[in-house]
């Protein structure tokens, strides 16, 4: 889950069963959640069985490193445009980070989730689809979501595992889960409610729904 506003917020996210939650920062359109500093407080308290993802537009090697230390991720999730060469100079940094690529599907310029995919495939650990929001011109946390069969098709495409995002809600992340076939799948606005705060009821729907659509028990 991503976008967290304070420490019972994301104290609320670990009890519903995330595994991950994403802590957006160096963004060229949304506004950030907190301070840089309140995020590495937030981090430094998290139980151990959620991990802390870093999401960025941030592109140079030295300057994502720098700031995932400072928060203290060893995830992060580039969410704009980045050469393969940065990413194995944040690999020859630091072996153990491990970095997930964003695919923003855009019905207008689908070919270019393709073509990143097919250009850093071998590059990174894992992919991440979102969607495109041509009414604001934002990449990702747009509530909408994007043609699951695109999804699916980078899923069947991709060496690395794909988690699928974009406008997922506990109403619709099975049937998603169930078209895509992904390793994982994240959310962010379709568990707030009107105040743009998470609710719990809702994110524990979210995950009780999630496991529903991957066969787990829990």
């Amino acid at each position: 889950m991503a976008g967290v506003q304070s420490k019972e917020e994301a104290l609320m996210i670990a009890l519903s069963g995330a595994t991950h939650i994403g802590f957006p920062f160096r963004l060229d359109f949304h506004s950030e959640d907190t301070t840089e500093d309140e995020a590495a407080s937030i981090i430094s308290k998290l139980p151990l069985t959620v991990k802390p993802v870093l999401i960025t537009y941030l592109n140079d090697a030295r300057e994502i490193y720098g700031l995932m230390k400072k928060l203290g991720c060893s995830i992060v999730q580039l969410h704009g445009k980045v050469t393969k060469e940065e990413i194995l100079h944040l690999k020859s940094i630091d072996p153990k980070v491990e970095v997930w690529k964003s695919l923003v599907i855009n019905l207008l310029r689908q070919d270019d989730a393709f073509l990143t995919l097919k250009t850093l495939d071998q590059f990174v650990d894992a992919f991440i689809t979102d969607t495109f929001d041509p009414d604001t011109g934002a990449s990702g946390a747009t509530g909408k979501t994007h043609n699951w069969e695109v999804s699916r098709n980078i899923v069947l495409k991709s060496t690395k595992p794909v988690i699928v995002a974009g406008g997922l809600t506990p109403d619709n992340v099975y049937d998603c889960i169930k078209t895509t076939s992904p390793a994982g799948v994240d959310v962010h606005t379709g568990v707030e409610g009107a105040d743009g705060i998470k609710r719990l009821d809702l994110m524990e729907a979210f995950v009780k729904n999630v496991n529903k659509a991957f066969g787990v028990n829990v």
